[in-house]
């Protein structure tokens, strides 16, 4: 349904490969202690003061789910500006925001900590699945009355199956504590979170 969005999750490990490459990991954890890291414009690699272990896993959680969650809170942001929205709706969308945004600046904290870059807008590289293509985002404004909202639910419901798939592949793959609470987190809000739509749907 969304090619370019599965070409550019093709492409995401290698980028973030490419910005791991030369740390000097043990195994695959970074950010060990007594490591020299040479930073450049396109990576700042971890110092020796960074505190807890990480590894690739976790520092592209973090670096696919801030474009991931920013995506959530403007999809949020527009159903909240129209009219006739169902006032269950309507809270849901803030419920959204009110958990996803203080998530993004966690793991922004998280990638300055551990000396990576940033995330662009957009993310520039692939999220993870979920993602909404930009004509997908031109028909959620659009729309109008239950178009709207039922649009809104339906995207978000697919929007959170994506963000599971991401929150359980870290913690397959991640290492570091927080981001695997995170994760745990994520998993059960949004699971929530998808059975309220789907009913809100189905009434």
């Amino acid at each position: 349904m969304k090619k370019i969005r599965m070409t550019l999750l093709a492409a995401a490990p290698m980028v973030l490969g490419l910005a791991l490459v030369g740390c000097g990991a043990v195994g695959d954890r970074v950010g060990m202690p007594g490591m020299d890291h040479g930073r450049d414009d396109q990576s700042r690699m971890p110092s020796a003061e960074v505190s807890g272990d990480f590894n690739q896993a976790d520092a592209m959680f973090a670096m696919m789910m801030i474009p991931h969650h920013e995506q959530a809170v403007e999809m949020s942001d527009l159903i909240l500006a129209k009219p006739g929205v169902p006032q269950e709706v309507s809270d849901l969308a803030e419920q959204i925001k009110a958990a996803q945004a203080p998530e993004i600046e966690l793991m922004r904290s998280w990638l300055e900590d551990w000396g990576m870059d940033m995330p662009g807008a957009g993310g520039g590289m692939g999220h993870g699945d979920g993602m909404m293509s930009d004509d997908d985002m031109a028909q959620l404004e659009a729309a109008d009355g239950a178009v709207a909202w039922r649009l809104f639910l339906e995207q978000m419901i697919e929007h959170h199956e994506g963000a599971i798939d991401m929150a359980q592949s870290e913690l397959e793959r991640g290492v570091n504590e927080d981001a695997l609470e995170l994760a745990e987190r994520i998993i059960q809000t949004q699971t929530a979170e998808i059975a309220t739509m789907e009913r809100l749907l189905a009434e």
